[in-house]
Formats: structure tokens, sequence, C-alpha cells
């Protein structure tokens, strides 16, 4: 079985280190091939273009950053659907909204390819060592044929029922996402705006009901050294809870407190923080208050 990957950026490249150190032949398509080099290196073959991959490939994987980027690379004219042969099973991991989804699936079944929404969850060391959470919408047929991918990459594979349903699920997902960062950090700015230890706080914070993974997560591996290299970056979690504000107001709810969570990335990202990790939020909050979050020396 041939797999082809476009996408081998800090999540993709992961993957595919995977799939290769798992015995799977894998064609890697890079608009710059300097950019996909290590993976070269391990063993992993090169597409010069998408049309060659999808034309070789039994199995298409594409690990992008935004909607825009999944609709060209699968239905332009040089994309996967116009190349790729039927039965072909393409696995999108990209965060995209249902719509997007639907779209792409109903064009390649028409080709007779089967489409995946598989979104993941997780981040880059989640990626690394195979623990990913990933959500799949589509045909079950499709998903029971590529599971056995899909677990070399995660931990908690979930097949949830049509087309979009994955999309929905990891939307849902980064709606709390955004909302716990918002919220973890506007209570770590107001501790230490009162006064108190930030990480004595935390200590407390951590062992009581106000506990979050994202608290943690946040508070442990970004804010307290104050290294926001990204894990996953403002400009996509703020594009993520900008599509799950738009899945809840067609449910009918208000999405409260998602519109705030859209509204405090969007400064972050106004900043100039569209880059760093998303905990950085805390840092549009820390200016306003006049204070910084941080162990003490």
């Amino acid at each position: 079985m041939k797999i082809g990957f476009i996408g081998t950026g800090v999540m993709g490249s992961r993957m595919v280190k995977r799939m290769l150190n798992n015995g799977y032949q894998v064609y890697v398509y890079n608009r710059t091939i300097e950019k996909a080099k290590a993976l070269l290196d391990q063993g992993a073959d090169h597409a010069d273009s998408i049309s060659s991959l999808a034309r070789q490939c039994d199995v298409i994987c594409t690990c992008l950053s935004m909607p825009g980027d999944v609709l060209e690379v699968y239905t332009g004219n040089e994309g996967i659907i116009e190349y790729a042969r039927p039965g072909t099973v393409c696995i999108d991991l990209t965060s995209v909204g249902e719509g997007t989804s639907k779209e792409i699936y109903e064009q390649a079944n028409v080709k007779e390819i089967r489409y995946l929404d598989s979104p993941v969850s997780g981040g880059p060391e989640g990626a690394e060592n195979g623990t990913l959470t990933i959500m799949v919408g589509g045909e079950k047929a499709a998903f029971e044929k590529i599971n056995h991918i899909l677990t070399v990459l995660g931990e908690t594979v979930e097949y949830l029922g049509p087309s979009g349903s994955g999309s929905i699920a990891k939307l849902i997902n980064q709606y709390l996402v955004a909302v716990h960062s918002l919220a973890a950090s506007e209570a770590m700015v107001a501790g230490a705006a009162y006064g108190l230890d930030s990480e004595q706080l935390f200590n407390i914070l951590k062992v009581s009901y106000g506990d979050s993974r994202i608290l943690r997560r946040h508070m442990e591996q970004y804010v307290f050294d104050r290294n926001f290299e990204p894990g996953g970056a403002v400009k996509y979690v703020h594009k993520d809870v900008r599509l799950a504000n738009r899945l809840l107001e067609e449910t009918g709810l208000m999405q409260y407190t998602g519109q705030m969570a859209e509204k405090a990335f969007q400064n972050a990202a106004d900043k100039g923080l569209s880059d760093q990790d998303m905990s950085s939020v805390i840092q549009t909050l820390e200016e306003q208050a006049g204070v910084v979050v941080k162990r003490k020396k």
C-alpha cells in the first residue's frame, strides 16, 4: 500500500515519521523539496507534484493550515480529486468546517474517491508519540479500510458517523480549548494583579475544581517559563473558534463564551502574536492589567 502525504509541517512531518517507522511506504509532497529533506533521508519518497502523488497512491493524507488550502489541494485544477484513481481513500487531518468537509466529500464521491474528515487533537507531542485523538467522519467502509494507519498515529481513534461528523467534533473540542484558554488566562492575570504568588495560585487551582488540562498545559509548559514557541498557534485556535461559533450559531445557541474567546484570540493576533503558542493569549491580558504571570526567581 502506497501512502501519499501532503502537508509535512510541524504536525505532518511527525505523522510521516511514525508511518515510516511502522513500515509504510510514504510519498511526500512539499512545494519546497528542502523542507522534506529530513523525511526523505528517513526513507520517504518524493512526489514532485500533487497530481503525480495522487496518481500513484492508494491512500492520501493531508494535514494543512486553513480550509482554503484544503479546498485547493483537493478540488483545484491540479488537485487530488482530478488525478486520484477510483477507490483511493483520502484522509484529511486538518481542522476545517463541516461545510468544507461535505463539499469535498461530495466532489470526491462523484469520482468514486473516498474522503474522510479526520481532524486530530494532541499537538506536536501527540503526533510525535502516536497518542493523538482522531475524530473521523465519512463512509464507515472506507474508515475500516484505513483504520490500521490511523492507529499508528493516534491512541484514540473514533468513527463518528457521516461526512462532516469528525469536523464537528473537532470544532466542539476547539471551542472548549479557546474558552478554557481565555478563562485560565483571566484567572491567573487577576491573581497576579491582586498580588498573589502565581505559582502558589496555580498549585491551588490544579487541586481544586478550577483545574483543567488547558490550565496545566499553558502554565507549566509555556507561561511560567515565558516560552511561547508554538505547539498550537494563536492563528489556528482563532480560526477554529471562529468556525465553532458558526457551528453553534446554526444550532440556535448564542455561544456567549465562544464570542469572547474569538475576540480575545483576534486581539492577540492583532498584537502580533499569531504565530506564537495559543497560551500567549495571556499576554494581551497581562498588558491590560500591568502584570506578568511568572515564577518567582
